[in-house]
Order: structure tokens, then C-alpha cells, then sequence
């Protein structure tokens, strides 16, 4: 009996996905829920598995085709599989014959050449380095009578240093690569290209004294880590502090709903963004006006885990209401983040450096970070978003509050 394997539904917005990879090779047993191949949506990796104990007879979509949700992309034998298995070995054997037949007729022109011409004109190893860079024995002028690995090496340098018109386009295709663009990358580009076009973006920036955060840290840090398993950073104090200045600035925590309405949430799923093996993703804290300091670190060092691995889930993706952008990890010290939309706004955190400030009229050197807040201005007027980022900035400068409250 053949059995039909299918593209399932992973969520209302998810309607394609790419095959990233086939586990299983056509003419494989494989028992029910093994998995057999890896899908990409444009929010997150799933492995699909096997829907019972089969074979795998047909492979109907190959790696990085794009595949819309319902659509067929394997077929399954129920049953022994031995005769699939036999069909898969005697194509493999066929099949042999013709890989090693380019090497009594080679088709490539540079092969050709290398038969001919470079084999008189040049050493073996000369032969191999012209090979390495595409070149010809005829472009190189020897030391002696034949070309050499020393001389091609000499010739590559001093081409190497003149202008790029000098050496010409011999190889200018081999020097690029055309590779698809995966499904998360287009929907990173499109929701970009989508917050650019439709809303009014506009960005303010303010800068924080982190003594206080980083002092608490110090003292509370070893103790916290014991307690909790997790390290204290310094998400989960501005997670906090963006939550209290969402509290204050609902605006902020609000979306334009068909052009006309405008939705004010009354809870907080604050998106996270992390890297991953495929670009930047967006995990979400979902509630996180309930999380503790613990529960809000656990939460971040987890998703940033899953990430690396694309074990991410579709669900984990949507959402949110609000992102905090932390580019001061990879050394940024001043940005102009883009809002998610439907988001109204997103908190840019950025490197901690020393720089002088005025404290009480003396000059003394903190460690400070720029803050940045860009937010729709169609949702939140100039006066709601200083105010917004000041009350951050309040915060995390006077921590024991958050403590307190907390």
C-alpha cells in the first residue's frame, strides 16, 4: 500500500516550506515516527517522521525546493520494502559506470589543455597550481624552460597587486557563488522591507549608567547562579524595566489593526532577539509581566540554545508585542534598530563602554550604554516615546526599585 507523505500544517501564517535535508535515501526501512527529513519555514526548523513502519519508495521534492503546506513530497510502501530496497541498490550500480565516464572523455576545455600543451610546458606541480587558480601554461613566463609551482606562485602575487581592471574577467564567475536564499532570510528581508514601507518610524536614543545594574551583579551574581542554575544577566533587568515603561506607555504596547483600529494589549510578550545558524530570530517571552528575574534569564538561555541548533518551534516565533534588540553582544555601540511589525516599538540595548560623565559637577568615568527606541509614529507621538525611554533609563539606574516591586 502506498502511502502519501505530506507538508503539515504548522500555523495560520506558515503556508510553504523548504526541504533542507532528506534523513532517509530512496529504498530505506524506516519504523513509524523516525524522522526522514528536515523542513524550514520562515520562522523556525522541523524534522517530519515517517507515518508508519515503511519504505521509502519515492522522494518527490528534492533539498532547497520550496513546498506549499499539503503538498506531497514523498511516497511510502507499506510492507517489507525489500523490493524498493533491491530497486534503490541496482540503480546505485547503474549508476556507477557513469561517474567514472568523464574520466575517459573529459568534456572540460581546461582538461583538455592540461593533456596537451601544460603537460610539455609544465612541471606537475605547475601543473596543479595553473589547475588552483585557472590558469593557463601561456599566461605564466617561467624562470626557465617549463612552468613552475614557484612561478605561478609569483605570477598570482603580482597580479594580486595590481588594479582589478588588470586582471581581467577569465574568472570572474568561478569567483561567485549563487546561493537561494532560505525561507527565514526572505522573511526577515520581507518583514523589513514591509516596517519601512508602512510605518513611520522614528528612533530616540538616551544613555544609561549601568553601575548600579553591574554592582548588583557582582554582589548577587554567585549567589543567584547556585540558587537558579542561570547566570544574572543583563536582560532580565531591562526585560523588567521595559515592562513598568509599557505599563506607563501603553502605546507602546499596541498595534494599528486594518488601517483603522488601534489594539491596546493588556499583557506583555516581549520578543527577544537572538542569533541563530540561519540569521536573527525572535523568540518570545510569552507573559512575561508574570516571569521572575530566574524564570526571564532561564527562558533567554534556552531559546538562545535552541536557536543555534534551529530547534526553534513556529509558535515560539509569533506573538509578540514588543523586542528588545541587544547589539552591544557583538560589540555595536550606537544603532537604529527596526521595528517588527505590527509592533509599535523596539528597545535597542548597545556595548558598555567607560566614558566621562558629570556627577554632582565632578567629571568621572562610568560605564555607560546608549539606549535606543524606535517606534511608529503613527501609534506613539515624540513626547510618549522620550518619556518611555527615560523611564527605562530610571530603572536600570535605580534597580532596588524594580527589586522591590518585584
Amino acid at each position: 500500500m502506498t502511502i502519501e507523505l505530506k507538508v503539515p500544517e504548522s500555523g495560520e501564517s506558515i503556508q510553504e516550506v523548504q526541504i533542507l535535508k532528506w534523513l532517509k535515501s530512496e529504498g530505506d526501512n524506516v519504523s513509524e515516527d523516525e524522522d526522514v527529513v528536515e523542513l524550514e519555514t520562515d520562522k523556525a526548523s522541523m524534522d517530519l517522521a515517517a507515518p508508519a513502519d515503511c519504505t521509502l519508495q519515492k522522494i518527490l521534492k528534492q533539498e532547497g525546493e520550496i513546498v506549499s503546506v499539503g503538498e506531497v513530497i514523498a511516497l511510502f510502501e507499506k510492507g517489507s520494502g525489500k523490493p524498493a530496497a533491491k530497486s534503490a541498490k541496482k540503480e546505485k550500480k547503474a549508476a556507477q559506470p557513469k561517474a567514472e565516464a568523464p574520466t575517459d572523455s573529459p568534456k572540460d576545455g581546461n582538461a583538455k589543455s592540461s593533456s596537451s600543451d601544460e603537460d610539455s610546458q609544465a612541471t606537475p606541480s605547475g601543473r596543479r597550481e595553473l589547475l588552483k587558480h585557472g590558469l593557463s601554461a601561456s599566461d605564466v613566463s617561467p624562470a626557465g624552460k617549463t612552468v613552475r609551482r614557484e612561478d605561478v606562485e609569483k605570477y598570482v602575487n603580482s597580479i594580486s597587486s595590481r588594479p582589478s581592471s588588470d586582471v581581467g574577467n577569465r574568472n570572474e564567475s568561478e569567483m561567485e557563488e549563487v546561493i537561494p536564499m532560505s525561507l527565514i532570510r526572505r522573511r526577515i528581508a520581507t518583514k523589513l522591507v514591509e516596517a519601512q514601507q508602512k510605518a513611520a518610524l522614528l528612533t530616540t536614543f538616551n544613555q544609561v549608567d549601568m553601575s548600579y545594574v553591574m554592582d548588583l551583579r557582582k554582589r548577587h551574581g554567585e549567589s543567584f547562579q547556585k540558587r537558579y542554575g542561570v547566570k544574572l544577566g543583563f536582560m532580565s533587568f531591562f526585560t523588567k524595566a521595559l515592562i513598568d515603561a509599557l505599563k506607563a506607555h501603553p502605546e507602546l504596547n499596541a498595534e494599528i489593526r486594518d488601517e483603522t483600529n488601534i489594539v491596546y494589549r493588556n499583557y506583555f510578550h516581549i520578543g527577544i532577539a537572538v542569533g541563530s545558524g540561519k540569521g536573527l530570530v525572535v523568540p518570545v517571552l510569552k507573559f512575561a509581566e508574570r516571569m521572575s528575574f530566574a524564570e526571564i534569564e532561564q527562558s533567554i538561555q534556552e531559546f538562545a540554545g535552541r536557536a543555534k541548533s534551529n530547534q526553534l518551534k513556529p509558535q515560539e516565533l509569533s506573538g509578540g508585542t514588543f523586542t528588545i534588540s541587544n547589539g552591544g553582544v557583538y560589540g555595536s555601540m550606537l544603532s537604529t534598530p527596526i521595528v517588527n511589525p505590527p509592533q509599535s516599538g523596539v528597545l535597542g540595548m548597545h556595548a558598555i563602554e567607560e566614558r566621562p560623565v558629570a556627577v554632582n559637577g565632578q567629571v568621572v568615568i562610568r560605564p555607560m550604554m546608549y539606549l535606543a527606541l524606535t517606534y511608529d509614529h503613527r501609534i506613539v507621538d515624540g513626547r510618549e516615546a522620550v518619556t518611555f525611554l527615560r523611564r527605562i533609563k530610571d530603572a536600570i539606574e535605580e534597580p532596588s526599585r524594580m527589586l522591590i516591586e518585584a
